[in-house]
C-alpha cells in the first residue's frame, strides 16, 4: 500500500514537472484605454495570454489582482479559467483578458505596478508577473467668482481659475435655465484656451437673484476628451450696492456735464457771430 502511494506521488511530482517544464506561458499588456488612466475613472485593461495551444498547460487560472490602483466593481470575477489546446474556434494559441477597473482617485501620475497571478497543470502556487499603467490627472478644476454686476447694463462678470496641473483647451461656460438668475441673451460664452493656475472672465447680460448660481464648465483636456462639471456661486447683492449708487450718481452726471457742454458751444458759437455781426454793422454806418 505504501509503494502504491510513493508511487502515485511520484506520479504527480513527475506529471508536475513536466508540465512545467514544457509549458511555457507568455503574458503581456495588450492595451490599456484611455492611455494614460485618469484618477477616479474606468480605465480597460486588455492582456494577451500565449502559449495556450500545448496541451501540457491543462487548466490555466489567469487572474488580474485588485490592488492599487485598481479596483473591480462588486458584480466583477476577475478570475478567467482556460483549457489548453486548440480550444478556440479559429485554432488561435492564445487567449485574450480584458479587465474593466476603476482608478483609484488618489493615484499619482506616472507609471504604476499592477500585478496579474496564473497557474497551470497540477501546480499548487501561482507565477506572478508585474506591468505598469499609466496613470495622469488631465482633469481640470476651477474655482469661480462673481467679480462684477452692474444693474444699469444688466451686465454680471465671472471670474474662473483653473487650479488643476493641467492645461486645457475650448473652455465654454453656460447658465443653464434656473430660478435665481435670468439671461438675457446668449447663456453661453467660448473662452479658449486656459492654462493651469491661469483666470479669464465671462461676461453675461442677466438679473441675478441672492443665492447659489449653476454655472457649466466644459473644457477639453490634455487626452483630448470633452469633459464638463457643474459649480456653484453664490450671488450677494449687498456687495454690490455701493457700485450701484456711485453708478447711479456718476451717470447723471456725465449727461449734464455733456448736455452742458453743448450748451455752451452753441452759446459761444453764436455770441460770436452776434458780434461779428455789430462789428460789419458799425463799419457799414462809418
Amino acid at each position: 500500500m505504501k509503494k502504491v502511494i510513493l508511487i502515485f506521488a511520484l506520479t504527480l511530482f513527475f506529471i508536475s514537472f513536466i508540465s512545467a517544464e514544457y509549458c511555457q506561458l507568455d503574458v503581456s499588456l495588450l492595451n490599456q484605454d484611455p492611455y494614460p488612466a485618469i484618477p477616479g475613472e474606468y480605465v480597460e485593461i486588455v492582456f494577451q495570454i500565449e502559449g495556450l495551444a500545448n496541451q501540457e498547460c491543462g487548466t490555466v487560472y489567469f487572474e488580474l489582482l485588485e490592488k492599487y490602483p485598481i479596483a473591480f466593481d462588486p458584480e466583477v470575477n476577475p478570475r478567467i479559467k482556460i483549457e489548453s489546446g486548440t480550444y478556440q474556434s479559429d485554432y488561435s494559441s492564445f487567449k485574450i483578458a480584458p479587465y474593466k477597473a476603476r482608478v483609484d482617485e488618489n493615484a499619482l501620475d506616472g507609471n504604476t505596478p499592477i500585478e496579474v497571478q496564473y497557474k497551470y497543470g497540477t501546480n499548487i502556487d501561482y507565477e506572478t508577473q508585474k506591468f505598469n499603467l499609466n496613470v495622469r490627472d488631465s482633469r481640470a478644476d476651477f474655482e469661480i467668482y462673481i467679480t462684477n454686476y452692474d444693474p444699469a447694463t444688466k451686465e454680471i462678470t465671472f471670474e474662473i481659475l483653473n487650479t488643476a496641473k493641467s492645461d486645457i483647451e475650448s473652455l465654454t461656460l453656460e447658465i443653464p435655465k434656473q430660478d435665481n438668475i435670468e439671461i438675457i441673451g446668449a447663456k453661453t460664452n467660448i473662452l479658449g484656451d486656459l492654462d493651469s493656475n491661469e483666470y479669464t472672465t465671462a461676461d453675461f447680460k442677466a438679473i441675478p437673484k441672492e443665492g447659489n448660481i449653476t454655472i457649466s464648465i466644459s473644457y477639453t483636456d490634455s487626452t483630448n476628451a470633452r469633459r464638463t462639471i457643474e459649480k456653484k456661486v453664490y450671488y450677494e447683492p449687498q456687495y454690490f450696492k455701493k457700485q450701484t449708487s456711485i453708478s447711479s450718481i456718476i451717470t447723471p452726471i456725465i449727461w449734464i456735464i455733456v448736455i452742458g457742454g453743448v450748451i455752451y458751444f452753441f452759446y459761444r458759437r453764436r455770441k460770436k457771430k452776434r458780434m461779428h455781426q455789430q462789428h460789419l454793422h458799425q463799419g457799414h454806418k462809418k
